[in-house]
């Protein structure tokens, strides 16, 4: 079982920002830690990238998902 939970830390010690379940008490845990702002920073990268390479379609272009599938 897995659950992803938000933590800050503060003073040396991760505080949940959610209790964990009952049946957790008194298991062993593995704790992964990344930063939210690095996950942040990389969207961020990416949309703009997307700005700065923008896609032109013509005004005339339709999406037709029944035309692809009827290869």
């Amino acid at each position: 079982m897995y659950q992803i939970l938000q933590a800050t830390y503060q003073g040396g010690h991760l505080i949940l920002n959610k209790k964990l379940e009952d049946g957790m008490e008194g298991k062993v845990l593995n704790v992964v830690v990344f930063e939210v702002d690095e996950r942040e920073n990389k969207q961020k990268q990416f949309l703009e990238f997307v700005d700065r390479h923008p896609i032109l379609l013509s005004d005339t272009y339709s999406f037709n998902r029944e035309e692809i599938y009827d290869r």
